[in-house]
Order: C-alpha cells, then structure tokens, then sequence
C-alpha cells in the first residue's frame, strides 16, 4: 500500500541530508508509518556514503527494507551491503568530482576576469553576464569615496547618505556596515577577486587607483584613532544630555558646505525610522548650546543660586565665605569662552543632567550638586583650563 504522502525534494542536492521531504520521510518511519522505502536509483536517496550508512541504521532500527527499482540487490543480506557500498562509492566520486570540476571552471573564469554571478556591487548592473557601470549609481560611489577621504568615518557617512536619500539596489537603507564594505571592495578599481587573489576585471573601473589608495591609507588607522580625530574636530558639548519628545537622545553630526563647517544633533529616531518619525528630528548644534549656556551664566547671578553654592560649598570648607562664591562664579562666566571644548563638555555635563527638546522650546534638568562641585574646583584646585 503507498502512503499518502510524497517525499519529493526537487531541485535540492542529494549531498546533504538537509531536505524538508527527506526529514518527514525520517519522521514517519520513526514513528512506524514506513515499511519499505522505494526510490528510482539509490543516488536519489542520498549521494554521500557517510551519510547514507546513517540512513541505513535508521531502516535497521525500524526494521524499515530499501529498494531500488533499477538497481536490484537486498539490504538484509552481507552481499546486497556490499552492493549498496559500491555504488555509493561511485555516486558519492561522482558528485565530488563534479563539484572539483565546477570549481576550477570557476576560479578560471574569474582569473579572466569574469563576472560568476551573485549581487554586483553598488554602481554596477548586469548586462549579457558582464558588469556594466550605472553612471548614476556610480557617481554615488565617487562622492561616498571622496566624502570618505575628508572626514574619515564611515558613521557619519552613513548618515549623510541617509540624508542624501541614497538606497541600495534593492531599496534598503546604507548603513556603516554596508559603507565598509564598499570601500573595500576591490571591484570598484577594476579588479576581479578570488580567494584573496586580484585579477585585471573585464569591467570598467568606477574609482581611481590614487583614490583608492587615499581611503586606504585612512582605513589602516584604527577606528578609535579616527573616531578621536572626528570628534576633535567636531566639538559636541551636549552629546549625551540632548533628548526628544519621544525619550529617545540626540546625537551630534555635521556637514560642510563651500567649506564651511555646519553642526547639528539628529533624533536617535531619525537615523533608525527615518524623517516625519519624530516632531523634532534635528537641530542646530550652535543655537541650542549658546541657549543652554547663556541660561546657565544667567543662573550664576541669581542671588538665591550663589547663596546656594556657598552654603553646599561651606559644609566641605568652614573657610570659604559667600564672596568667595560669588567671585567664584562670575569668574567661570568670564572664563567660559575660553576654555578648551573638552572642558566645556565637562562643565557642562557636571552642571546638567538631562536637556529635554520639545516643538515649543528646552527643559534643562539641573544637578543638584553641580554647582558645588564647580564652585570648589573653581575656588580651591583650579581645574578648569583655558585655551
């Protein structure tokens, strides 16, 4: 009687025991539905001789019988195993060498410098199996590498593609991962790779050798090196204090235009879900730190806020008097301008908790003991450094 069920795997290879209908078959047997398993030629079954021993225990197991209709020979006796083993042998050469010959066709092809299929690298399409340049793309390409060379990272590249509204061929968005990978891909000079080893491509170079060699002298440093060069030459006082509407924080970038230098912080939520997911989405860096800090110098004349300090500052030190405090804090509001932008971020931080960015204005969260802590560095180590 046949079973209702067929375990067909088309177009899957018999090399492997991975195959949805070979692992229901397995399943049905195990639990005692199978009697005899019939297949057209034994290679159909499995093409591997390790394998095939495993399947063969499991028909032993559940006293399960093996045909094959072409090939005539009884599993139960030591002469129809070693039967089995035989042809196993040549189905399981058979497909090695296949394979062995498939892959010294490929490694010749590419060697030519031939296209073997896959995804073609962004800036390319496929035209009669060749890579083909797709001058729009490719332009793309050209600005990310020489982007790339004027700021160095590739995060902040990624968000400046995000901005651009450039997407992969497939529509995903560009990220840092997906940067990398495209300034190290050695296709984009021309070049066809196999194994580690370059060969000239058949297809037309879209970057050119010098500036290929430009990212790459950057691309040796390590990326803790260069993310200290960007965030030097990119001063983001408030990273870290800056959030929106929705909770999520900000996060400090910056483009230049005609050589100019503009800073802003983009929403956490922007970068992920992209513009329209967040009320406030980006800001200018500059306006909200001179916001923030003018308020704090404001705060430093308050009667009630110096009166604060010198008390919080009297219980650690009975010596300092109010003038003191005072003289502490007007100094710091004198000083601001010139300190290092590292210092700033630090004073800041020491003095803000939290800076909350709504469509109607900032809500600076203040701590507690800031202002003590800064009016003693002030007035007894001196720790605040100017340029």
């Amino acid at each position: 009687m046949l079973v209702r069920d067929h375990y067909d795997d088309g177009g899957i290879s018999g090399g492997t025991l991975d195959r949805p209908a070979l692992q229901r078959l397995m399943e049905d047997i195990e639990d005692g539905l199978v009697d005899i398993v019939v297949v057209y030629k034994i290679d159909r079954l499995s093409r591997s001789l390790a394998d095939f021993a495993k399947l063969v225990e499991v028909f032993d197991r559940n006293d399960v019988t093996f045909v094959s209709v072409t090939q005539s020979f009884n599993t139960t006796t030591s002469m129809g195993r070693l039967t089995l083993n035989i042809l196993l042998s040549f189905a399981q050469f058979e497909r090695e060498v296949t394979a062995e010959r498939i892959r010294d066709k490929f490694a010749a092809s590419r060697r030519k410098g031939m296209w073997m299929g896959g995804v073609p690298p962004y800036g390319y399409r496929v035209e009669n199996r060749k890579l083909v340049v797709d001058e729009e793309r490719a332009e793309h390409v050209r600005w990310m590498f020489a982007r790339f060379i004027e700021i160095g990272s590739g995060t902040l590249l990624a968000r400046e593609v995000s901005k651009q509204g450039i997407r992969t061929q497939r529509g995903n968005r560009i990220d840092k991962k997906f940067i990398y990978r495209m300034l190290n891909n050695r296709a984009y000079i021309g070049v066809a790779v196999h194994k580690g080893e370059s060969y000239p491509g058949e297809h037309d170079a879209i970057i050119d050798c010098e500036t290929w060699d430009r990212v790459h002298a950057i691309l040796q440093e390590s990326p803790r090196k260069r993310a200290a060069h960007t965030r030097a030459g990119t001063p983001a006082p408030l990273k870290g204090l800056l959030y929106g509407p929705d909770g999520a924080a900000f996060s400090p970038t910056h483009t230049r235009k005609t050589g100019k230098l503009y800073r802003y912080s983009v929403s956490q939520t922007i970068l992920k879900h992209g513009a329209g997911s967040c009320p406030v989405g980006r800001v200018p860096a500059g306006e909200i730190e001179a916001a923030v800090i003018d308020q704090q110098r404001a705060l430093f004349r308050q009667p009630e806020i110096v009166f604060g300090t010198w008390k919080a500052a009297k219980a650690q030190d009975d010596d300092i008097t109010e003038a003191d405090a005072l003289a502490a804090l007007q100094q710091f509001d004198s000083l601001w301008d010139e300190l290092f932008p590292a210092e700033q971020a630090r004073i800041l931080a020491l003095l803000i908790e939290r800076i909350d960015i709504g469509p109607e204005g900032l809500d600076i969260r203040l701590r507690v003991d800031g202002l003590r802590g800064l009016a003693q560095e002030l007035m007894t180590t001196g720790r605040v450094k100017a340029a």
